[in-house]
């Protein structure tokens, strides 16, 4: 192969950033021979990963046209786009750019080779004004190798004969074709000498510039188009080596577009002929049932059978380089939980069994999941978040009743769910994270998945013979489920009196803290708030979340607190927009573009997200009021940007055209949010079926319909409860043996309980002190055999009046 040794000026190039995370298309060949993702947007290709896809491996990929007396136009910046799907549920996509001023034509039709990892791009040139051999056409490739703008290296050169643009960088290459011969060609430092930099100068490529070394570089080249030749194939090629990307982007050229299409839109076919039949059309024309299934299905891996990312996309990573490796394309074992109850909504069961088999590959050694991961399961950000490691039990649980896990399954994820429901009795109810990743405390969110979860391993384990630890795990979600409203439900504040209303449930409260009587009474850091402006009590902020204790069945639609709630909600966190009404996440969040639209960058004022109004149309089916929530729907799917993506938030403010920010319309958040459109489909086969699609039945039953209440309360190191109702008893749990040196009459009597060990490794006695009296102190120390000493610390709980 030959490499022209000549080196361009300005290394290492300027700061490299990835793309808008506004896509307009995602796609894939749902092929093992092509682990290849593409996105695009503004009307050309974004982000393509390779080999695996959270492996971002191009910034973009679009053409520039010069023309007589100075001509020069980029088609991303200077033309109107459009883009539809070759057909319903098929992610293959014809762009149409036509230039500002009408001066010239661009269609695209783009899909990746079934049959290898290669990126095909079917151009046609057409000139409005004057003919097309008054233009050239070039095309202007951003390498990013495996999720970095910095230190590739690019050149132009030849393989087998014919002439390529070459990238390579972190062990993966890259070659880049044309059908049509390639006429001048460059490799250059972004933002010094690369071809953008030239032909805008210069009218023209510097033929000196062949090779860019170990920077942020782009490579350019000129499309031979002429008046018969108007058609060109682009065949972006990868592979572990230069040799390897080119050799399969020539077979891929060899081959031509119509084949490898014909087989991409088959693929797709049949996968969608075999999901339920929720299709809908939304006002644009499009199908947004096959929309969103094509989006879930897209975002799935093919090295690793299961897993799958948030988004194909980095929030506002024009904003963003090298130092935001993950972007949202990671592992979320909660995103990934949604997307599973996406796919079994669409009656595709089989995906979300795989997905539980992947999740169970990851799950850690102490049975708790990471915040977020790499799709090889190799954790990313360290939080750990409970409703995270809940969340795979009702996945489990899902599959079972709906008789993908029957019982010989299900002994295979036996352990899996043991040592998660051990995780969540271990160290809930209070989170590390909110399902924000943000704080930690009583969030009603994340109990509501930790009760749910526990009482649908209960019914896994009975199912399994395993009785007496399926009484455990009811027994503390129970206990946990009586103290919700002790935890998070305030009244008498200033919202409550704002709304006409006795009391709601707070979005988080942080977790005890002896200096306060109650956690509702502590204060709840506010992150990407400037400082000065993050501490607010935990009274003061309202969120959406509530709702979930309605969504998982622990409280009734009609429950007066749940209806303070939602007029709390819509006081304080609901927004009026072009599409109809849409809500913030909690009061005073900082997630999202400042005021000004300048991008979000650590702090800034969070936006309305799409995926809550989907919630919100789940309450009100759950509520009875079905023509709301098909009311909602039709808002979900108006926030959808161009090609039908739903976006993670959308602008709240007047038009802001420079921002590419327009009322109503995506912001610069994710877009697509895979958890949006699994929202989606869940709400299309709710509405279908009259009911709540993932509503876990047991809560209903045992706590709306039974009325079960817990006859105790738990102390612990990690939760030390200071008081407990009159009539309960009291259990004692600790991780070590131990003897409970316990009195409650200020030492005149003592008695010593020792602790039994049950079969989560947990030992636990429980007191008897559910005849005493209110106003009554429980003193208790331990004496621990094992090491034969005493804590030497004395511990109190109150007996208060019957709650």
């Amino acid at each position: 192969m030959a490499v022209t040794p000549t080196v361009a000026k300005g290394a290492p190039g300027i700061p490299a950033r990835w793309k808008s995370s506004a896509k307009t298309g995602v796609g894939t060949a749902l092929s093992a021979k092509s682990p290849l993702w593409f996105t695009t947007s503004h009307g050309i290709l974004n982000e393509i990963y390779y080999p695996r896809l959270d492996s971002a491996c191009t910034r973009d990929l679009g053409l520039i046209v010069t023309g007589p007396g100075g001509y020069f136009s980029e088609e991303k910046r200077d033309a109107a786009h459009t883009v539809e799907p070759f057909e319903d549920g098929v992610p293959g996509y014809r762009l149409t750019n036509i230039a500002s001023g009408g001066t010239y034509r661009i269609e695209k039709h783009i899909v990746t080779d079934s049959n290898r990892p290669v990126l095909l791009q079917e151009v046609r040139f057409s000139a409005i004004k004057g003919s097309g051999a008054d233009y050239r056409v070039y095309a202007l490739l951003a390498p990013h190798l495996v999720n970095a703008g910095m230190g590739n290296t690019a050149w132009t050169g030849e393989h087998k004969g014919q002439r390529f643009l070459f990238a390579t960088g972190r062990g993966v290459s890259l070659a880049l074709a044309s059908s049509l011969p390639w006429g001048a060609c460059s490799a250059g430092y972004v933002g010094f000498s690369d071809g953008w930099q030239q032909l805008h100068d210069n009218g023209a490529l510097d033929p000196s510039c062949h090779t860019a070394e170990n920077g942020n570089v782009a490579l350019t080249g000129e499309i031979g188009f002429s008046a018969g030749r108007t058609v060109a194939l682009l065949a972006l090629g990868f592979g572990a080596s230069p040799e390897e990307a080119a050799d399969l982007a020539l077979a891929s050229l060899q081959q031509g577009f119509e084949p490898a299409a014909k087989t991409y839109v088959e693929t797709w076919r049949t996968f969608q002929a075999g999901l339920e039949k929720l299709d809908r059309r939304g006002a644009a024309g499009l199908n947004t049932y096959r929309a969103s299934t094509a989006v879930l299905a897209t975002h799935l891996s093919i090295a690793t059978p299961g897993a799958a990312v948030a988004s194909l996309s980095i929030p506002w990573g024009f904003n963003k380089g090298d130092d935001d490796l993950g972007g949202y394309h990671l592992v979320w074992p909660r995103d990934l939980v949604e997307t599973a109850g996406g796919f079994l909504a669409a009656g595709d069961g089989r995906q979300a069994l795989q997905i539980l088999t992947y999740l169970r590959s990851i799950q850690q050694p102490d049975g708790h999941w990471p915040q977020n991961c790499w799709s090889d399961g190799t954790a990313y950000w360290p939080g750990i978040q409970m409703d995270e490691c809940a969340f795979p039990l009702l996945l489990a649980d899902a599959l079972r009743r709906a008789g993908h896990l029957p019982k010989s399954k299900l002994a295979e994820f036996l352990a899996m769910i043991e040592n998660a429901a051990a995780y969540v009795v271990r160290n809930g109810p209070v989170t590390g994270q909110d399902r924000w990743e943000e704080d930690a405390g009583y969030s009603p969110f994340t109990l509501a998945v930790e009760i749910a979860a526990l009482l649908a391993a209960a019914d896994m384990l009975d199912a399994s013979g395993k009785n007496e630890p399926a009484s455990y795990l009811r027994e503390i979600a129970d206990c946990w489920n009586d103290q919700i409203e002790r935890w998070t439900y305030v009244t008498g504040t200033q919202a409550s009196t704002r709304a006409g209303i006795e009391g709601y449930y707070v979005r988080i409260a942080p977790p005890d803290d002896g200096s306060v009587a109650s956690p509702k009474d502590g204060f709840v850091p506010i992150k990407n708030r400037p400082p000065g402006d993050s501490d607010k009590p935990a009274e003061a902020i309202i969120s959406p979340d509530a709702l979930a204790l309605v969504r998982f069945g622990l409280r009734a639609a009609d429950d007066l607190r749940i209806l303070n709630t939602v007029k709390a909600i819509d006081a304080e966190l609901r927004c009026d927009l072009p599409q109809g009404p849409l809500w913030y996440r909690y009061t005073g969040d900082g997630y999202g573009e400042h005021e000004d639209g300048s991008p979000f960058g650590g702090t800034g004022r969070g936006r309305p997200w799409p995926l809550l109004a989907g919630e919100r149309a789940h309450y009100e089916l759950a509520a009875g009021r079905r023509d709301r929530a098909a009311q909602l729907l039709e808002t979900f799917e108006r926030s959808a940007g161009v090609g039908g993506l739903l976006p993670e938030q959308v602008w709240d403010r007047p038009d802001m055209p420079d921002r590419e920010l327009w009322l109503g319309k995506p912001s610069g958040s994710a877009m697509p949010l895979v958890w949006a459109h699994a929202e989606h489909i869940k709400l299309l086969r709710s509405l279908r079926d009259g009911a709540v699609f993932d509503l876990p039945p047991q809560g209903v039953e045992r706590y709306i319909k039974g009325k079960t209440v817990s006859p105790l309360r738990i102390w612990r190191f990690n939760n030390k409860i200071r008081s407990i109702p009159a009539g309960k008893a009291l259990r004692v749990e600790l991780s070590a043996p131990g003897v409970v040196h316990w009195s409650s009459d200020k030492w005149l009597t003592v008695q010593d309980s020792k602790t039994a060990e049950n079969a989560f490794g947990i030992h636990l006695v429980d007191l008897p002190v559910d005849r005493l009296q209110p106003g009554t102190t429980i003193v208790f120390t331990f004496f621990w055999p094992g090491a034969m000493r005493w804590e030497n610390v004395d511990f109190s709980v109150g007996i208060d009046a019957q709650s």
